[in-house]
């Protein structure tokens, strides 16, 4: 087969990229490059710059490259701006799904997998979040996720297409140090360029219903998080119209706080800097850990690697800022 990876040049999709070429699957990435990079694109992997909002070009890459599944990760993902400006992430995560999906369509490619994600779940309240677990995003960041999920499901029931909704929890690390986060908008780099400056890493909050007060979280490293593709993609191939749709979490199943993944990362950069504790963030909730019995029953997929390693992954990569 034949994926295009939309996305694929930025931090996830890069990963993904590499994980599908090296599992023996074609690539064509489609990226619009206001987040990602071409240098982490391989060379021997087409590389086709536009929005997922340009649909003619959307159905010329399908053709041209003889696309047979399409794995969507292009996207914005910042909760804060998100609130800020909701009109525009209704535009590039729901109406340029919508356009894809009409791509997909016309061009017969019968296999889509979505990078959803936990924030679908807004806050819950349970220790450990099912499939089940009642989605109510709590951000607009989360709404199109959510919205994005119903959109990619009714499409492929009504068009004959078998989907994947993988819904990520909090990713982290790197394959690769030329692969690394190079964002400041994730809890490990943002700690990072704290650290490096000299100055106090932030806690947004410290008075949560957990034990040391501040959020619980489920890391999950960002190459376990690629194999999640491969395994989804391959699944909605072999099956074909009986794949159906499918709708996976993609965690660890371990909480870690706020408070503990600092000390960690202080540990393992040895960079000690007591946090700052400042206000809550809006839209925070204090406990998301998933369960991920489902996705191991379905795809045989289980994550591989711990928090320790997702941090020096991380730092092998890291470059401060100027």
């Amino acid at each position: 087969m034949t994926w295009l990876i939309t996305g694929g040049a930025g931090y996830i999709g890069s990963h993904v990229v590499r994980a599908m070429t090296g599992a023996g699957e074609r690539a064509v990435v489609y990226d619009d490059l206001s987040t990602g990079r071409a240098d982490r694109v391989p060379a021997d992997v087409p590389l086709v710059t536009g929005s997922t909002l340009d649909r003619p070009l959307l159905s010329r890459t399908i053709a041209e490259h003889g696309v047979t599944g399409v794995v969507h990760l292009a996207a914005k993902k910042q909760v804060g701006e998100s609130v800020e400006l909701p009109l525009h992430y209704y535009r590039e995560n729901v109406e340029g799904l919508r356009g894809l999906l009409d791509a997909v369509v016309a061009g017969d490619v019968r296999s889509f997998v979505f990078s959803s994600s936990a924030a679908v779940y807004g806050s819950p309240d349970v220790d450990l979040v099912t499939e089940e677990t009642p989605t109510l995003p709590i951000n607009p960041y989360g709404e199109t996720k959510l919205t994005g999920e119903w959109l990619v499901r009714a499409a492929g029931r009504a068009y004959g297409v078998a989907t994947a909704n993988l819904r990520y929890f909090n990713v982290a690390g790197a394959a690769a140090p030329e692969l690394a986060d190079t964002g400041v908008f994730n809890l490990i780099p943002m700690v990072f360029e704290k650290l490096t400056a000299g100055r106090a890493p932030l806690v947004f909050g410290a008075d949560y219903p957990t034990p040391d007060g501040t959020c619980v979280r489920d890391y999950i490293h960002v190459s376990d998080i690629a194999r999640a593709h491969v395994a989804a993609a391959r699944h909605l191939s072999a099956a074909g119209g009986d794949a159906g749709d499918l709708t996976l979490n993609i965690g660890r199943g371990e909480g870690v706080s706020v408070r503990e993944m600092m000390d960690l990362i202080a540990e393992v950069t040895g960079h000690a800097v007591e946090p700052l504790v400042t206000d809550r963030r809006p839209g925070d909730p204090p406990r998301v850990v998933a369960s991920a019995d489902r996705v191991a029953a379905t795809l045989g997929w289980k994550a591989q690697y711990g928090v320790r390693a997702m941090i020096e992954s991380a730092w092998s990569g890291w470059t401060p800022r100027n």
